[in-house]
């Protein structure tokens, strides 16, 4: 669960409110009913409220105010490293008052840190460039053939171009369509490769 609470945390702290929830919901969908069912799920309708709030549905986060605080009721401060009592104040408060929702969101900490995009280590990393994808329109396909090359370069083919080029994906914002771009260009190229390779042994090159 470590590296997908990191990613979301850190795309909910980078103000990708709507965003957040798909680094936890396939994870979610997996577990039993259960506290740690619970925990995610709040946290789900947690990110939910701050997006509703976001776009003045007002009638929306405090709805989701109410659900999300009895998910997260009960629970130990802090579960799973994530600190908690700030939330279920933000929810109450909200629940309350949905305008509340809108003046100060609380910032998402794990292991008492507030987690950007910078604090990832890789798997994390490779859950928040799927989630960006997603939300940015790039192509996941490009993205997911990324991440094989670079789990390779990992496993020790000697190179880091592709590994390197996924953090930046991820952590330089204001340049992910050049970075994109230019992860887009290598995969092409290196399919191609792999494509001329083939074609020496099946007859088509």
């Amino acid at each position: 669960m470590r590296d997908h609470l990191r990613a979301g945390i850190a795309v909910y702290n980078e103000g990708r409110y709507h965003a957040a929830h798909d680094a936890w919901e396939e994870y979610w969908l997996d577990l039993d009913p259960g506290d740690d069912e619970r925990f995610l799920h709040g946290l789900i309708q947690f990110t939910a409220v701050v997006y509703h709030a976001s776009e003045e549905n007002w009638s929306g986060a405090q709805g989701l105010a109410e659900s999300a605080a009895e998910y997260l009721d009960g629970l130990p401060d802090p579960y799973h490293s994530v600190a908690l009592d700030e939330v279920r104040s933000f929810l109450a408060a909200t629940a309350a008052d949905p305008h509340h929702a809108a003046t100060d969101p609380p910032t998402l900490t794990h292991d008492g840190e507030t987690v950007g995009y910078g604090a990832l280590d890789f798997d994390a990393t490779v859950i928040t460039a799927e989630v960006l994808a997603e939300a940015g329109r790039y192509d996941e396909a490009v993205i997911a053939d990324a991440v094989a090359r670079a789990r390779s370069e990992l496993g020790g083919n000697g190179n880091s171009q592709f590994v390197g080029m996924l953090f930046s994906f991820v952590r330089e914002r204001d340049q992910r369509p050049v970075v994109y771009q230019r992860l887009r260009d290598h995969v092409e190229l290196e399919q191609q490769k792999d494509d001329d390779v083939r074609g020496l042994f099946d007859g088509s090159g």
